[in-house]
């Protein structure tokens, strides 16, 4: 497969862990075309986050920052996919990035959606 642009996919995900029943949640995911924007990415959401988070929390959302994005981008870089979670009380808060090849879209030029998207029609509620 030669010719796919090559980037990598990036969620955050929390989940409470009070209950062992609940799944994670998805909370954000977004489209990285190179290892720098993927690890800046979480790292712009932790460094938004971190006036919110408890001590221990904040303690490693900067401990990733200062200490071990470094590690991460260079995992990046080497295709492999990474991790970074910090616990917050009883939710943890965990940012993925995979690498991955983008597939283009059926008919897409530009900004302009393909003619298939204006075939469905918004669910009507009774």
């Amino acid at each position: 497969m030669t010719g796919l642009p090559r980037g990598y996919w990036c969620e955050c995900w929390t989940q409470d862990l009070t209950n062992n029943s609940e799944q994670p949640t998805l909370h954000a995911s977004f489209d990285a075309y190179s290892a720098p924007q993927a690890d800046r990415w979480v790292a712009v959401a932790l460094r938004t986050i971190t006036p919110a988070l408890d001590t221990a929390a904040c303690d490693e959302a900067w401990a990733w920052l200062y200490e071990e994005r470094a590690d991460t981008r260079r995992a990046l870089l080497r295709s492999e996919p990474c991790t970074v979670t910090v616990m917050h009380a009883t939710t943890r808060i965990t940012w993925t990035i995979r690498p991955v090849l983008f597939l283009p879209l059926a008919h897409r030029r530009g900004s302009e959606l393909p003619a298939c998207a204006y075939d469905f029609k918004p669910h009507a509620t009774d």
